[in-house]
């Protein structure tokens, strides 16, 4: 990618639905360029928005799960949990013998069933285990790998602030043919918005801000890290001493390899994703961020061998 390509991907990554005029302002190239670029980087499969949902506000609970198979059942159980509409990020990982998978649980009995019931559950999958996720510290959303742009073009398109609601938000049906539209295509057009869900174009754009303020709506930049120089990525399961995991995690967050950072249940109770230019980098993040942080006891590293489905689809 070149430099209008970079700062195209950074502020579709600032803001999805960012007008192309406005992106264009920021890059210093014609609105024309943009959605020509635009357009050559989703035909090509390179990157797409999407429209996901923030499950907290609508009392959602999230996991993540990881599975260890025998080497013959990982892609297969892989792909079954990929068509899953509440599952994200679903990886292959070490050496393709393991599973790993992010899932949005509507209620206690979703959760119950899925946990109990619903996971693969034959000889060829021989361990299952589930973290419920209990703090984010760094999302995907967030991640500083994608940053290009000087900070005073970035925030000419960074959105505002999230407002979150007091209490639980309930969703109408328009609003769920709404956000089923976005998360197919993060930038569909407000007449395509209009057609899905019956409103008018000023109705969709009001709830569609309403969603966005009370950060239920997010979108997300659907782009594979080697794309723009990260091939080599990692998942790490730490275990840290429980007076130092949230100072551990804050601190694992700030760092550029880092695209998502939570403190879980479990053994253990970090889980960090890393994207790193190579091999080297990774060994060197390991070795020296890492080792310099106080507090951790064990830690497990899992290289991702295959990206089965990033952001995912809605449970709604």
């Amino acid at each position: 990618m070149d430099s209008v390509d970079r700062g195209l991907v950074h502020a579709l990554h600032l803001d999805g639905r960012a007008a192309f005029r406005d992106i264009a302002a920021v890059l210093g190239v014609s609105e024309n360029t943009v959605a020509r670029r635009y357009r050559k980087l989703r035909g090509q499969g390179l990157l797409r928005v999407v429209g996901t949902v923030y499950g907290a506000p609508l009392g959602y609970v999230a996991w993540t799960i990881r599975l260890r198979c025998t080497p013959d059942a990982a892609a297969p159980v892989a792909r079954a949990l990929a068509d899953r509409e509440d599952t994200s990020f679903v990886y292959l990982l070490s050496g393709g013998t393991e599973v790993s998978c992010s899932v949005q649980a509507r209620s206690a009995q979703d959760q119950d069933a899925l946990l109990l019931h619903k996971l693969p559950r034959t000889s060829r999958v021989i361990a299952v285990s589930a973290h419920l996720l209990l703090r984010g510290f760094q999302l995907p959303t967030g991640w500083k790998g994608l940053e290009w742009l000087p900070a005073e073009q970035a925030a000419r398109l960074t959105p505002e602030p999230v407002q979150p609601p007091d209490g639980p938000v309930e969703l109408d049906e328009g609003d769920k043919a709404l956000l089923h539209a976005l998360n197919r295509d993060g930038r569909a057009s407000y007449a395509e918005l209009t057609s899905v869900t019956g409103w008018s174009e000023s109705t969709v754009k009001r709830r569609l801000a309403t969603l966005r303020r009370a950060g239920i709506l997010r979108f997300q930049l659907d782009l594979a890290p080697a794309t723009i120089g990260f091939p080599v990525e990692a998942r790490l399961w730490i275990n840290a001493q429980p007076a130092r995991v949230v100072q551990i995690a804050e601190a694992l967050a700030q760092q550029p390899e880092a695209s998502f950072a939570a403190l879980t249940t479990g053994p253990t109770n970090l889980l960090v994703a890393l994207a790193c230019r190579d091999t080297a980098e990774l060994g060197r993040f390991l070795t020296e961020r890492i080792a310099s942080l106080e507090g951790i006891n064990e830690m497990e590293t899992a290289p991702i061998i295959r990206t089965v489905k990033r952001a995912g689809a809605l449970l709604l």
